[in-house]
C-alpha cells in the first residue's frame, strides 16, 4: 500500500441498520455522534443505516417496503399530474 493516502481517521465502527436492528463491525472515516459498546466490551462509534446487506432485497429474497421519510408521499405528489 502507499503511504500517507489514507485518512488519519480511518477506524473500526459498528454499522446498525435500523431497519432490522442488526449490526456488524467495519473501518470507516464517517462522523458519529454516538458510540455503542460492541461484544468485544470495547467502545465503538455508531452509523446507522437504512439499508445493508441484512435488509437489502437482492440479499435476503424478500421483497420489503422501506418508506423513510415519506419517499412514496413525495414521489406520488411529485408524478401526480403525469397520472391523469
Amino acid at each position: 500500500m502507499k503511504k500517507d493516502i489514507h485518512p488519519s481517521s480511518y477506524r473500526t465502527v459498528v454499522f446498525k441498520d435500523i431497519s432490522t436492528d442488526e449490526a456488524f463491525l467495519g473501518k470507516s472515516c464517517a462522523n458519529s455522534k454516538e458510540t455503542i459498546t460492541w461484544e468485544d466490551g470495547n467502545s465503538y462509534p455508531l452509523i446507522k443505516m437504512e439499508i445493508s446487506a441484512y435488509s437489502h432485497p437482492f440479499f435476503t429474497g424478500k421483497m420489503k417496503f422501506v418508506d423513510t421519510a415519506g419517499r412514496i408521499d413525495k414521489f406520488n405528489k411529485k408524478f401526480a399530474k403525469f397520472a391523469k
